[in-house]
């Protein structure tokens, strides 16, 4: 959805891997060689896979594995790599050992709980995730035994669980400022969002219903990253960034990088920072109503040299009363006008 929303000059970095790379076997064998002793090392996932939302290549390169696999790589006897990864005879694993384990290339097959790494709330528990979290216990007992393969599973829910105080906390902070006609600006006072609506940014998942989030029952609102309060802003980096450190931390056993390296000591530093924005914004409005102002959001929020580049502008000027939902017949997953879960 972001690169979507930007100009291509914009998203680089988002529509080489998710388009040019994605899905095509010479991404990880390499066009000019196709040679499987090549794919099986963990650098050939590096390209992709990391960076704030994704953060699987560091958590693994500084995790107890990852330094395994750097001390050892180039000794044949260590990691022979011209094995399949079913005979593998590894002293620690790599990225492809437990994702594509026996060459399965289906790599979530092999995760614990796939809810968008980690930034959604799920009950990890639910008997829905049972073959999903025994398979993976049955990665990790090739070298190690089943109870402490399921101990470092429940490590895993408890830290993601305890991110998730964190991220309900956060936005009920900015719900508030919201509903209590604090935030500004308002979504109607913004620039569409890349969808051509004006729905508050943490609208998520339509659980949020009601005039003051704009748009109808069931609808979802859209992350911004950019055009926001700060507010939401700092709310979309503490779940999109800093609990997914904590969620690819814990899973690649990777603990400093769930605490320290703002992973779970991130989220703390920016719900603090919303609780601050929160209680200046409320001081400031009091104030305003005070002496008889009142604020009218600027024109820049509307409208702009980049502002006008985006997807949003574009729809409303040249669909008035569409929406990118209206003029994708088949919106796949793009589709997230869903009604809330039971």
């Amino acid at each position: 959805a972001w690169s979507i929303e930007r100009p291509p000059g914009d998203t680089a970095g988002c529509t080489f891997c998710h388009t040019s790379s994605e899905e095509r076997c010479s991404t990880c064998h390499q066009r000019h060689q196709f040679d499987p002793r090549v794919a099986r090392r963990a650098e050939q996932c590096k390209t992709c896979h990391w960076g704030k939302d994704h953060r699987d290549w560091e958590a693994y390169d500084i995790g107890l594995h990852g330094v395994v696999y750097q001390v050892n790589k180039w000794k044949p006897e260590q990691f022979d790599f011209s094995k399949k990864l079913s005979d593998a005879d590894y002293v620690g694993p790599t990225c492809q050992y437990c994702h594509m384990r026996g060459g399965h290339h289906n790599v979530q097959r092999f995760g614990t709980v796939y809810t968008s790494m980690g930034m959604s709330m799920a009950d990890r528990g639910a008997p829905i995730w049972n073959e999903k979290r025994d398979r993976w216990v049955s990665v990790c007992d090739d070298c190690h035994s089943p109870r402490f393969a399921r101990e470092q599973l429940q490590a895993l829910d408890e830290a993601v669980k305890d991110a998730g105080l964190k991220y309900r906390e956060t936005f009920k902070v900015a719900e508030d400022l919201l509903v209590d006609g604090v935030l500004g600006p308002m979504p109607k006072d913004l620039c569409p969002d890349w969808s051509g609506q004006h729905l508050w940014s943490l609208k998520i998942g339509a659980y949020h219903d009601g005039e003051a989030y704009g748009g109808k029952t069931g609808e979802s609102g859209e992350f911004r990253m950019s055009n926001c309060t700060d507010v939401e802003r700092l709310c979309f980096e503490s779940v999109g960034y800093f609990q997914t450190y904590i969620y690819k931390g814990m899973a690649h056993g990777s603990w400093n990088d769930a605490t320290y390296s703002d992973g779970s000591f991130g989220m703390d530093r920016w719900l603090v920072n919303v609780k601050q924005n929160a209680s200046r914004a409320r001081r400031l409005a009091t104030l305003e109503k005070k002496v008889g102002i009142t604020w009218q959001p600027e024109e820049f929020w509307k409208t702009g040299e980049w502002l006008d580049e985006l997807t949003g502008p574009y729809i409303v000027k040249n669909h008035p009363g569409k929406t990118i939902f209206d003029l994708c017949p088949d919106p796949g997953w793009l589709d997230t006008h869903h009604a809330p879960a039971e």
